[in-house]
């Protein structure tokens, strides 16, 4: 299956006794025409208890709006001389940056080791995903880090992320990516992936792993055609290269979901909490002895002022204006926040609205466009009616699973 199919993570534990399942057949697994597993779901893949999310409009605690940096070539990882000082970028992940951020790390880090020719302290500008991720890095290899940023977590723009595993989201066009970028990505990825499971199971659930599910009345193959044909820009499909990271989507067989929709499809992945995620690399950092300083930069010449001899560039949307950088292109995303559910950590994608229930709140969030949803709007302001409408429509999937329900029980 195409990964665009669950391009915006939606998750969820479906359940039979919250809202009426039937049993389930303990029939063989059979391959579907798109070589995903559509199964007759066998006992140990049942689909447990959900409990409906309270999707009311004063239940809206926050709207955000995030804008994620493109670039048609993908991130800028380059490295360049400002006077006496060596600045290595790590910039202009899309919608990637949480997923990729520890590859990219790595990938920055290196070169800035090498730039430092055996000295001890260099400096990170920005302290978001990006910057962060590079700090630690740098820190584990035995550098002295100083990271200089204007805002720290929970104001960066990262803190309004999604929150979801998507590598390849708006990573890249694919006819602006060189050659060598498909294999640097999946290293990235793979990189990511990995460190990202060291932090599972710890307090707060900072990552974790939660069912993802989409729902449609229409065929696999009709939703894909949808889904390419809104994609105008052409942007790059890396997500196969690493189809061996997790499961592969299920088709749910009718009778055995409590869904309205014709189909349903069932992936796993993972999440992120990001308040506490960001709280742990926060606290991870200034327990190595990491230094941050509050500063504002207005020019490259600024930034190459710095006491530290090589510099990390971790500006994120900011190197736009920061660089000059007019191969960014902002993309813009609007959250709508449900207050968190005891027992709901789920998701779903319904009618263009992306669902991903976290311990940190609900993410509510309209899909509407596909990936050119957003596209070069640099506008940080809230809608509030664009928020209660996506909730609206959370709210509506609810009440026809409820007839449905209620249907099966007459």
């Amino acid at each position: 299956m195409d990964r665009r199919f669950f391009l915006h993570g939606s998750a969820a534990l479906i359940g039979s006794s919250a809202l009426g399942l039937t049993g389930c057949a303990r029939k063989a697994a059979t391959v579907s025409n798109a070589g995903v597993i559509a199964p007759q779901l066998p006992f140990y893949d049942a689909l447990g208890p959900i409990p409906p999310i309270r999707a009311h409009v004063d239940r809206i605690f926050r709207i955000t709006v995030c804008l994620r940096p493109f670039r048609a070539a993908g991130p800028r990882m380059d490295v360049e001389r400002a006077g006496e000082r060596v600045i290595v970028h790590n910039y202009g992940h899309g919608g990637s940056g949480w997923s990729l951020s520890w590859g990219s790390a790595d990938v920055a880090v290196r070169k800035a080791l090498e730039a430092a020719n055996g000295g001890s302290e260099i400096a990170v500008v920005g302290c978001g995903a990006l910057g962060l991720t590079a700090a630690i890095t740098a820190q584990r290899t035995g550098l002295r880090v100083t990271i200089y940023a204007k805002e720290r977590p929970p104001y960066v723009r990262s803190a309004r992320a999604t929150g979801s595993w998507t590598p390849d989201s708006r990573i890249a066009l694919t006819s602006a990516a060189g050659p060598e970028f498909a294999a640097q990505w999946e290293a990235m990825a793979r990189t990511s992936f990995a460190m990202y499971q060291s932090y599972l199971g710890m307090p707060g659930s900072p990552i974790e792993w939660t069912d993802r599910y989409s729902l449609s009345d229409v065929t696999h193959e009709e939703s894909t055609a949808k889904m390419r044909q809104m994609d105008t820009h052409g942007f790059a499909h890396y997500n196969g290269r690493i189809a061996d990271l997790t499961p592969r989507p299920q088709e749910i067989p009718e009778g055995m979901h409590p869904f309205p929709t014709k189909y349903v499809w069932r992936s796993t992945s993972l999440s992120f909490n990001v308040a506490d995620y960001s709280r742990q690399l926060m606290n991870d950092f200034l327990i190595a002895g990491g230094k941050i300083e509050t500063r504002e930069f207005r020019s490259p010449q600024e930034v190459a002022s710095l006491p530290q001899p090589v510099i990390i560039n971790c500006t994120g949307y900011g190197a736009r204006q920061l660089w000059s950088d007019e191969s960014i292109v902002p993309v813009r995303g609007q959250i709508a926040w449900l207050i968190p559910q005891e027992g709901v950590h789920y998701g779903l994608y319904y009618k263009d609205v992306n669902v991903l229930a976290r311990r940190d709140g609900i993410v509510v969030q309209s899909n509407t466009g596909g990936e050119d949803s957003g596209w070069d709007d640099s506008n940080e302001q809230p809608n509030r009616a664009e928020a209660e409408a996506d909730v609206e429509v959370l709210q509506e999937l609810y009440s026809r699973m409820e007839k449905m329900k209620s249907g099966r029980a007459s």
